[in-house]
């Protein structure tokens, strides 16, 4: 089966999209404590991507040998990805080194695509969400 996969994430919040044929399903996360105004946007996205494929496993909808395409709309992250760019920040590297273990441990198929920041549907829904609470 093949999925199509958007995350996002800023100081205080985490948001994934998981596309499979006729279904999207959208999640959003508060940081944990630990986390919440205390990483960067940078950080943040590493976060969005390893919760957001770990609960898709967890969550039975991507399985293993599953394809996925991981959309991201971070440049140093696709090169972080594609062609094993090295980065000095050692959280974002404990997060790499977390996603690719997952990648491997299920046998995914995995691609990454480059994409514009206005076609991120996670930060769709991150936006939604926050503009949602703002006018409860």
């Amino acid at each position: 089966m093949c999925h199509v996969f958007y995350s996002d994430g800023n100081a205080k919040k985490i948001s994934w999209v998981i596309q499979t044929r006729d279904s999207t399903v959208e999640q959003n996360r508060d940081h944990a404590e630990i986390y919440k105004d205390k990483v960067t946007n940078l950080q943040s996205k590493y976060i969005a991507l390893h919760v957001g494929l770990f609960w898709g496993v967890g969550a039975f909808i991507i399985k293993n040998e599953n394809s996925v395409k991981i959309k991201l709309d971070e440049k140093i992250m696709y090169d972080h990805f594609t062609s094993n760019l090295k980065i000095e920040d050692k959280f974002i590297e404990k997060r790499i080194q977390f996603i690719k273990q997952l990648i491997e441990q299920r046998k995914l198929k995995i691609e990454f695509q480059m994409i514009d920041t206005d076609k991120n549907l996670a930060r769709k829904s991150i936006n939604a969400k926050e503009l949602k609470t703002k006018n409860e």
